[in-house]
């Protein structure tokens, strides 16, 4: 079975965050642990990420939350590693208002989700029109200029615990489907 590896944001996901119901609900999904949740620096979130891919065996699905998916775009642009398939929901804007200021070394905003010449990666990008840490037009931005396939799921919040989402089924059913490929 494809492994899924989840990449949670700041402060990791709470048990009742979709990302930690998916990890004691499902086999073969493992949470990328980061050394300080609470003081994120970019490069050691994507060297965390590129360890845990290493280690995963065969390509994996990436499934990033918040600013894991900075971190997992980081890990994109330039690594030559193959993965199967990047899910990113929530992903913040670093200029806007309410981005974390412990948070260092997530901007500039990687143009490309891949390294040069080589192939695109199947991304998805799921967003919320009404995301406290982004706006509509950062999302579909970044969906533009990554190449993925956008999923705005209308007024969620940030997507999280907080959003009613429970162990959310539609986002498992779409990591299923690239289980399943």
């Amino acid at each position: 079975m494809r492994p899924v590896l989840l990449v949670p944001g700041i402060y990791n996901s709470g048990p009742r965050h979709w990302q930690s119901l998916w990890q004691t609900q499902h086999t073969g999904v493992v949470r990328v642990e980061q050394a300080d949740w609470a003081h994120p620096q970019c490069d050691a979130w994507v060297h965390a990420i590129d360890a845990a891919i290493t280690a995963a065996g065969q390509p994996p699905i990436l499934v990033a939350h918040s600013l894991g998916c900075l971190a997992l775009a980081r890990w994109a642009a330039s690594a030559l590693t193959a993965v199967h398939a990047l899910m990113l929901v929530a992903v913040p804007d670093p200029d806007g208002p309410d981005f974390p200021p412990d948070a260092k070394g997530f901007t500039p905003v990687p143009a490309a989700l891949t390294a040069p010449g080589q192939p695109a990666r199947q991304t998805m990008l799921v967003s919320s029109s009404d995301d406290p840490y982004s706006t509509a037009s950062f999302s579909a931005h970044c969906a533009a200029a990554w190449g993925a396939q956008q999923v705005d799921l209308g007024a969620k919040g940030h997507i999280n615990a907080d959003s009613g989402l429970g162990d959310w089924p539609e986002g498992w059913a779409w990591v299923q489907r690239w289980r399943a490929a």
